[in-house]
């Protein structure tokens, strides 16, 4: 069974700013990298944003260029889905991917590392 992630809070995480909620498209992904992390994040059609590890824990493909469905986003490799709220693939037998805090502060995308 794969260990479910909550995701990384306040205590003990550094507040980053990614950029401008501006520079993201609704109901698409984009990657970031900071400091050597890769990060999806995603702006939801509701209006939040969500951020995980960037690399999909099956076989490394990109999750940001995922189709998100409902709460999660779609591997576009092998279609494996991951929870935005806890990084758990709905299917047996493949790992999670760290999920992280993140809101819109000011207009700008804010991320705990």
């Amino acid at each position: 069974m794969t260990a479910i992630r909550s995701p990384k809070s306040l205590a003990g995480a550094t507040p980053t700013t990614l950029g401008a909620v501006t520079d993201l498209t609704p109901g698409e992904g984009r990657a970031y990298v900071i400091g050597g992390l890769q990060l999806a994040v995603f702006l939801l059609s509701d209006g939040t944003v969500r951020a995980m590890d960037a690399v999909c824990p099956h076989k490394g493909g990109p999750l940001a260029d995922g189709q998100i469905d409902g709460g999660v986003v779609m591997c576009p490799l092998h279609q494996y889905a991951f929870s935005f709220d806890t990084g758990a693939c709905t299917s047996e037998g493949v790992g999670a991917a760290q999920t992280y805090a993140a809101r819109i502060v000011n207009g700008m995308v804010m991320v705990d590392i």
